[in-house]
């Protein structure tokens, strides 16, 4: 039973980046129609961020965070204007095509630069864990699940509570419509894609300082939040939430009681067992009408 809550535990932690992950690229993928293969590079880019802000520029650890986010949103808006815009009415297989080489021009960007020596992020947190009763939990694991749900709630209140977010509702739906009615729809894909840039690039913030940050961190990201938004129906950002938190406690259980070898082939397993069952995932949302 101990072991049990830890592994609960271990899993919201990692559940919460995962989420972000899921959330950035269903909204992009929602509301643009676009298949965002830079969403692992830019992942990468907010450990990146968070190391060049704590390290380099010597920040305070909790202001270098919300640094590369915003670096995050900067890159992902720049990204939509140089490349997405020119390209609006061009087939998808043509985005897809400029996305996948944008994608691996970041990746081996972030090689040359860098180099392949992983970075440690340091933290001021303590290095011995809260312990409560049979489990214990790291005050960066800690942090990390905070700022995640966080960052969720700010996100949820983005698309439900303010005009932005009515705005993109209604370029979700139908973007000729809201163009009639006075919608910027070229603003809204900008600002689309910033945010879920911003939302991946603070996955990676997040867990640089858990983990170690490298120029390869973002492949099994990405792989991973394709793999959330599917499970949890495209363009639903609680289906990508609920979706991340499935992923992360099918690993850490089946890490913890079959083989740590299976760890990212068992959240794998479950998706195939849902879309057997139900192929739009788990809380499609209604298509778009234009």
């Amino acid at each position: 039973m101990d072991q049990l809550l830890q592994h609960i535990l271990n899993a919201l932690v990692l559940g919460g980046t995962y989420a972000l992950l899921g959330i950035g690229l269903t909204l992009i993928f929602g509301i643009m129609n676009v298949v965002n293969f830079t969403h692992g590079a830019l992942y990468t880019f907010g450990g990146y961020a968070m190391y060049l802000a704590a390290v380099a520029l010597g920040l305070n650890f909790f202001v270098a965070l919300p640094v590369a986010l915003v670096a995050g949103l900067l890159l992902g808006a720049f990204i939509e204007f140089t490349l997405l815009r020119p390209l609006r009415r061009s087939d998808i297989d043509t985005t897809m095509l400029v996305m996948i080489g944008a994608g691996i021009i970041m990746q081996s960007g972030t090689l040359w630069i860098f180099g392949g020596v992983a970075k440690a992020v340091p933290t001021p947190f303590p290095a011995q864990p809260l312990v409560i009763g049979p489990v214990s939990l790291s005050y960066v694991n800690l942090f990390v699940l905070a700022a995640a749900i966080a960052l969720i709630a700010i996100t949820y209140f983005t698309i439900n509570g303010t005009r932005l977010g009515r705005a993109m509702r209604a370029t979700f739906q139908d973007h000729d419509t809201a163009a009639l009615m006075g919608v910027n729809v070229s603003l809204i894909y900008t600002a689309t894609f910033a945010i879920g840039s911003a939302l991946a690039a603070a996955a990676g913030a997040l867990l640089g300082p858990v983990y170690v940050v490298t120029p390869q961190m973002g492949e099994l990201a990405a792989v991973k939040a394709f793999a959330i938004v599917i499970l949890g129906g495209l363009g639903s950002i609680s289906g990508a939430t609920i979706g991340g938190f499935i992923l992360a406690f099918a690993e850490e259980l089946g890490a913890g009681y079959i083989s740590s070898g299976y760890r990212d082939a068992m959240g794998f397993l479950i998706i195939i067992a849902v879309l057997l069952v139900k192929p739009t995932g788990l809380f499609a949302r209604a298509e778009r009408i234009g």
